[in-house]
């Protein structure tokens, strides 16, 4: 008798718990994303293998990169490959970055550097028909230095 008790206060105990909303559900299907175009802006999208949401070094790669080549642009190469450099340690497979340094070593006439550089571009940015076109003729720029 004391067991059928028990059995009932049991399941009655179960049974508001689980009308309450207290018991955990054993297991819930993540949400789907919301269906929406990618985004704008140049550079996350455009990164080989990036997730959907990258990582917060990532988004540093990312606008350390933007901030060398705007120092590439006012011709400040030693301040760029600093930055560039350090974009390159937050995200390694950040292809664009590699671009730009491969960039500042050809301003710098280190053409082996500049030759390493835009190899490792092309792997990461091999999906990317517009950086592709930038590559290939950055490495005939390479190419044209090293024969003069």
């Amino acid at each position: 008798m004391a067991s059928d008790v028990f059995k009932c206060v049991l399941i009655l105990a179960l049974g508001t718990l689980t009308l309450s909303g207290c018991a955990t559900p054993i297991s819930k299907a993540p949400p789907f994303p919301p269906e929406s175009p990618p985004p704008a802006s140049k550079g996350a999208e455009e990164i080989h293998d990036m997730p959907a949401e990258p990582s917060p070094r990532a988004l540093a790669s990312l606008r350390l990169t933007d901030q060398g080549r705007m120092l590439l642009e006012r011709g400040r190469t030693d301040d760029a490959i600093s930055l560039l450099e350090r974009a390159m340690g937050l995200h390694p497979t950040n292809g664009e970055n590699y671009y730009y340094l491969a960039e500042a070593w050809l301003l710098k006439g280190r053409t082996a550097q500049a030759e390493q550089f835009n190899r490792l571009a092309g792997i990461y940015l091999e999906k990317d028909v517009r950086w592709m076109g930038k590559i290939i003729e950055q490495r005939k720029r390479i190419k044209m230095r090293n024969e003069s």
